[in-house]
Formats: C-alpha cells, structure tokens, sequence
C-alpha cells in the first residue's frame, strides 16, 4: 500500500476513507443534539450579559454618589469654585486671608478645621491640627505616639550629621526598655528597628513610624473626631466676611483691588499707552 493513500473502509474510519464525493448528512439525533447545546450556550451567555449589565449599574451608581459626596465635601473648600475668602490676597492689598490661615492662630477658620476631618494626613500636615491633636492624646495617655511620629520626621528630613544622634535620641526615649515615653509597637518591627539602628541611617525608622501612624489613624483619630475638644472647635471656628456674590466666584469685584499698572506710569505715557493704535477699549463688566 502507498503511504500517501488512505485505507479504505474498517472499523473507525471517517468519511474520507469512503472514497470520493459529498460527507454524508448528518443524523435527526445528531441534529437535535448540537441545536440543544447552541441553545445553551445561548442561554447562558444572555445571562451572563444581564448579570454583567447589572454589576455595571450598580458600579455605576456607586461612584456617581462617591462623585456627588466628593463634590460636596471639597468644593466649598476650592478657592476657584467657592471664592477665597475674605479676599483672595494674590489679587488684592488684603492680606487678612493669610493671617488667618497661619501655622499657628488663636482661632482657624471653620474651613480650616472642617479639612481636618477628611482624613488622617490633613490633621498631620497642619501644625494647629497636629497641636490640637497633641492635646487630646494627652488626656488619653497616649501622647508619645505623635511625639514619635514627629521625632521619626525629624530624622527624615533633619540634618545628614544630625542622623545617629537623632537615631540614639529616638532609641532611648521612645523604644529602649524602661524608656521614659515608650511607644508600643509589635515584636517584629522592634526587631527589624533595632537590627537597623546598629548602622542608623535616615530611613531606619519607617516601619516603626509607620506602625504608629496606622495606630493613630485607626483608634486615636476617629475619637478625636467625636470628641468635645474637636466639636467645640468647629463651634468656635471663625467664619470670614464674605464678599458680594456673582454668577462665578471668580468675577466677584474684590473690595480692595490693586491700582492697575497704567495709573502708576507717568502722565505722558499713560495717555500714549491707552490712545495708542494698538490700544483696545475695555467693555465693562
């Protein structure tokens, strides 16, 4: 027999083995069969769709209203969209704006104190915030831990020749035994700190820093957003002067504009200035 031709005929063999001409049509059952399957598969499909379309309602619908609370929460905090109050101090002679929002205050603004409860990182980043912080953790005997925290932060962007005599300080107040102000972190990560602390270099403390940070966000933070001193702060928070309204925050006639650059030529050039040829005239507002 060639070895390129098929065997005719036996036990399994196909259609190709009959010889020359059509495949012959398949059986009703066969038929039946392979229609059934389409119409699962089918079936199935259209379900999966529906399901599918159904998560990406709800999707839909869960990040339309994370959208609309987020665009509650923080426009009035936006200077474009809700005006710089009492005036924006960058277009103005008033500088009452940055006196009010200086490190240190005897009483933030409402907005100011407001960011605090956004999140964790908006109370630390502000110096009044951290204070204010500072004071309620000492009624819970637990302020060590933000005095960690800034002591870590020192070591991180303080001096290069101040780092081993910042790693030694953070050592033996807050995690030497029997240290004065002991910081609770897990075995693990004061193992990790005190196997890096043998050759200190800036960032020998970060998990332990972190570890601390992760406390405070999680049990410190949330009560001192319930607590009293946090409430009568936002009670007592002052509210700005608010300039007169317009259709866009931006278009507001400040009270307390600064000259405009032409008044402060001399005569004779400003005339030149404002007849010149290329010279247009302003419309009014």
């Amino acid at each position: 027999m060639h070895m390129g031709v098929l065997p005719r005929g036996g036990a399994g063999q196909g259609w190709w083995a009959r010889g020359p001409g059509p495949p012959p049509r398949p059986s009703p059952g066969s038929v039946r069969l392979l229609q059934a399957k389409n119409m699962d598969y089918y079936k199935r499909e259209i379900e999966y769709c529906r399901k599918a379309m159904a998560r990406t309602r709800v999707k839909s619908s869960i990040c339309l209203e994370g959208y609309i609370k987020f665009n509650e929460q923080y426009v009035p905090h936006d200077p474009i969209m809700s005006g710089c109050l009492p005036s924006n101090p960058w277009i103005t002679d008033d500088t009452t704006y940055w006196a009010m929002n200086a490190p240190t205050v005897l009483t933030p603004t409402k907005l100011r104190v407001e960011r605090w409860g956004f999140d964790f990182s908006e109370l630390l980043t502000d110096p009044l915030g951290r204070a204010q912080l500072l004071e309620f953790l000492k009624k819970e005997f637990s302020a060590e831990n933000l005095s960690f925290w800034e002591a870590c932060e020192e070591l991180r962007y303080g001096e290069q020749s101040r780092i081993a005599e910042i790693v030694d300080s953070i050592y033996q107040q807050f995690l030497a035994p029997g240290a004065t102000r002991w910081v609770n972190i897990d075995s693990k990560t004061m193992e990790r700190t005190l196997e890096g602390i043998k050759t200190p270099h800036r960032y020998v403390m970060d998990d332990a820093q972190m570890h601390i940070y992760m406390l405070m966000k999680k049990d410190s933070y949330p009560r001192f957003l319930k607590s009293e001193l946090y409430r009568n702060l936002l009670a007592e928070a002052v509210i700005p002067p608010e300039t007169k309204k317009r259709v866009f925050p931006f278009m507001r006639k400040q009270r307390h504009s600064s000259p405009s650059p032409a008044l402060l030529l001399p005569a004779g050039d400003a005339e030149d200035k404002i007849k010149g040829p290329t010279a247009v005239p302003e419309e009014e507002s």
